[in-house]
């Protein structure tokens, strides 16, 4: 699959909400993820790591509202824009936010995330 296949693909998963399942079907086994955060979640490498950050994150959350938008191409990676709002329920505060995430597609698959806001 081409980049534009795969970000097509990718985001259409993740708007229908089935962020597991794109995950699933397009991160790379070595995937490496990086968070613009400090603690054991900013850096993740590996598929079943990142699929546990994604968890952690959804057990940590309310999620009120979650907005895809792209893919935004360029090369062999895309771009992807989150708009979320989200109560900690750690601590609940409720948090609007906006975040870019930058994937990096090699060899038909998502190699490299990075997340920025």
């Amino acid at each position: 699959m081409k980049t534009q296949d795969i970000a097509r693909d990718f985001v259409a998963l993740l708007k229908e909400g089935r962020h597991d399942e794109a995950a699933a079907a397009h991160n790379a086994e070595n995937i490496a993820s990086y968070e613009n955060m400090d603690g054991p979640m900013a850096v993740c490498h590996g598929k079943e790591a990142v699929k546990k950050k994604s968890e952690w994150w959804v057990g940590a959350h309310e999620v009120h509202e979650m907005k895809t938008e792209g893919p935004y191409l360029n090369g062999d990676q895309f771009a992807v824009s989150f708009y979320v709002d989200v109560t900690v329920k750690e601590t609940g505060e409720r948090r609007k936010m906006t975040e870019i995430g930058l994937y990096t597609v090699d060899h038909g698959k998502i190699v490299e995330e990075r997340f920025f806001y």
